[in-house]
């Protein structure tokens, strides 16, 4: 769906600057497939600019990033066979391309001064660099109970602590580009977010009011604890579009190309037919690792079954179809 506004960003600026040495960045690479498919479709889309304009095509300085926990070493062994299918049906050989990977949160700075023309994040954004601190009262108990994000029994104070997380994460990460990206580079920015004021609606956030509910569940049968619910929060926030717009403006480094919200719709789920089964794996394969840390591995079979129905039961009385943002940025 985005694919087309992110080859068009791409070559924006490579046309304008025309570098003989593209320096390029994937913020939140992961380790899966689509780690390397976003590099060979930047390299095609260069290469056809370059062909256009009668020039040849740089050589390609791509940065691959994430926590230090991530599994690079997965990445780094499937190069050979990325190199091996980049290299079909070429008849100039391969391009000049470096792939490197940079550990380390990209909430502060990751690079040099003015290395990078490009900047790519899928599904990155929305993750807060820590939950946020506020959700516990001076004597450190949660604010939040019975709730693992904002729903529509959470105080006041509970979506102002993590809209206060999202502006101080979001600037810091604007700032760091800023210093990292040479004037005129471009950013392509695809993040998770809402429509309007209302935190709660039919969208993101009830994805994660039905996880609340699913653990309560348990609770009820006495497999987990309720203050275990209750200590348990999403690092997660999904902003809308005047609030992403508002840091952009504060923070003063970058003008706003293009701006586009799109839906999920329910068909994207293709793999099975089950619908509420399929957001369940997407959702247990995001949080599986939390949640087994803070409840234990035993609960994670059962938990998810019983998420999975509630998505069903909702999808038969309303739609939920999660907003995405599309951002491209012009850094000044």
């Amino acid at each position: 769906m985005v694919k087309h506004i992110t080859m068009d960003a791409l070559q924006q600026v490579y046309l304008a600057l025309a570098p003989k040495s593209l320096g390029i960045a994937d913020l939140g690479c992961s380790s899966g497939s689509n780690s390397l498919s976003i590099i060979k479709d930047i390299v095609e889309s260069v290469e056809a600019a370059s062909c256009k304009i009668m020039i040849p095509a740089p050589e390609f300085r791509v940065y691959l990033n994430d926590l230090p926990t991530n599994d690079f070493n997965s990445i780094f062994k499937s190069l050979p066979d990325f190199y091996r299918d980049l290299n079909k049906e070429r008849s100039g050989g391969l391009p000049l391309l470096f792939i490197a990977g940079y550990p380390g949160s990209f909430y502060g700075r990751l690079f040099p001064n003015d290395c990078l023309h490009f900047v790519h994040s899928s599904y990155s954004l929305h993750w807060l660099s820590k939950v946020p601190p506020s959700l516990y009262d001076k004597q450190g108990k949660p604010i939040n109970r019975g709730s693992v994000h904002i729903s529509a029994s959470s105080p006041p104070l509970v979506s102002q602590a993590y809209y206060a997380q999202f502006q101080e994460d979001f600037s810091l990460f604007l700032r760091s580009r800023s210093e990292e990206l040479t004037a005129g580079g471009r950013m392509v920015l695809i993040m998770l977010g809402r429509i309007g004021p209302d935190h709660v609606d039919r969208g993101n956030s009830f994805y994660w009011e039905l996880l609340s509910r699913s653990l309560t569940i348990l609770a009820t049968q006495g497999e987990i604890k309720r203050e275990d619910i209750d200590s348990y929060d999403v690092h997660f926030y999904a902003p809308t579009k005047d609030e992403m717009e508002a840091e952009i403006r504060r923070e003063g480094s970058f003008e706003v190309e293009r701006l586009e919200m799109l839906e999920t719709e329910k068909e994207l789920y293709k793999v099975s037919e089950n619908y509420g089964t399929e957001v369940a794996m997407t959702v247990r394969a995001i949080q599986e690792s939390m949640l087994s840390h803070h409840f234990g591995e035993g609960i994670l079979d059962t938990l998810f079954e019983i998420y999975g129905r509630m998505v069903e039961e909702e999808m038969l009385k309303e739609e939920m179809n999660p907003i995405t943002f599309v951002l491209v940025l012009r850094k000044l």
